[in-house]
């Protein structure tokens, strides 16, 4: 794809816009209607390796990357839409691999360590902790300030462990006795969080199966099976009420799982029962309500939107809505190419 190349696809936090990260600069996109918002080519902005909306305001952060960086892969960038222009940068002692916004709160993430401010009047370090190697930037912050839990989630430094931190307004620091749940065997590939602070949901590196966990109690909720063969899970996403889950991997399809009534998933019902009691976990797993294949073998990024719709964003530029029912019929409801869609005047 050339300049065309897409680094990152990321949902704002109320999954009504979207930034495409590419060699030739980052677009910003509306949802519902699809319409491009924004658009800065690499003159302005450098090739990008991801961007962070604050919900639809007009402040969104940049991490450089790609072939055409404007600034050293350690300086987080900040830009105002209405400005036009870069407001503020932060200069870390390493690579930032992720960023996080809440309207009150900025965490970025370092191979090796989590730095968290306080957002945007003033910013200002509020304090840092260092973790386990963590390449892909895992972290999760509560993205409301009236959420029922704050917290900020990330890899413990045990294999396989989620590290839970209590945030507060006004106590700037953290408690000493920090507090784990060990997920899974192996390296965290996603993490995710739902709006309460309630909810975390977490895969390993092996792809297989999603856990669900109460952060209050570190209690597993659910074991969700996405399928039996390996893959690289890019996302995993609650829907706004926590009724549902959706995740996607490299394999180009998207599962949609049932995390309230969980006895609308599916189960291995075709198998005789007393087949299923000599599989062990495997004959009790709960598996996707429904599902969808997008692009054949294209990674995308997936989450919620009304009405029980769904969207993927696929890295090869397309989009694709679908609805779904609880007794698990899906049907596509759009399609497009968002990398092709016309722009559109109108500002956040």
């Amino acid at each position: 794809m050339g300049d065309r190349k897409i680094y990152s696809i990321r949902f704002n936090q109320d999954h009504g816009c979207f930034t495409a990260s590419m060699e030739n600069g980052v677009r910003i996109y509306n949802v519902e209607p699809l319409v491009e918002k924004s658009h800065y080519d690499v003159e302005a902005v450098g090739s990008v390796a991801s961007c962070e909306m604050l919900f639809r305001t007009n402040i969104w952060a940049i991490i450089p990357g790609g072939m055409r960086p404007k600034v050293p892969e350690n300086i987080l960038q900040f830009y105002d839409e209405s400005q036009k222009k870069a407001i503020m940068e932060i200069k870390f002692a390493a690579a930032v691999k992720s960023v996080r916004f809440r309207r009150d709160k900025l965490v970025v993430v370092l191979p090796n360590r989590i730095h968290l401010f306080s957002f945007l009047q003033p910013t200002r370090e509020l304090f840092s902790v260092e973790t386990r190697a963590n390449p892909k930037g895992l972290c999760e912050i509560t993205p409301l300030q009236n959420s029922h839990r704050q917290i900020l989630v990330f890899p413990g430094h045990k294999l396989g462990s989620v590290q839970i931190m209590e945030l507060s307004s006004t106590f700037q620091s953290y408690s000493s006795a920090p507090v784990y749940l060990q997920a899974h065997k192996n390296e965290l590939a996603c993490i995710a969080i739902n709006q309460q602070g309630k909810r975390i949901a977490t895969a390993s590196e092996q792809g297989t199966l999603i856990r669900v966990w109460d952060t209050s109690t570190r209690n597993q909720l659910v074991e969700l099976r996405r399928g039996t063969d390996p893959a690289s899970i890019h996302c995993i996403n609650f829907s706004t009420n926590s009724d549902f889950l959706c995740c996607s991997s490299d394999k180009g399809t998207v599962h949609i799982f049932a995390i309230k009534d969980t006895n609308l998933n599916k189960r291995l019902s075709a198998i005789p029962t007393a087949f299923i009691g000599t599989l062990g976990k495997y004959g009790d797993s709960q598996w996707a309500l429904t599902n969808f294949t997008v692009s054949a073998e294209s990674a995308c990024v997936c989450a919620f939107g009304p009405n029980n719709t769904i969207y993927a964003l696929c890295f090869d530029g397309t989009f694709h809505k679908y609805a779904f029912s609880a007794e698990g019929i899906c049907h596509s409801e759009g399609f497009e190419v968002f990398l092709d869609v016309d722009d559109d005047d109108d500002r956040f």
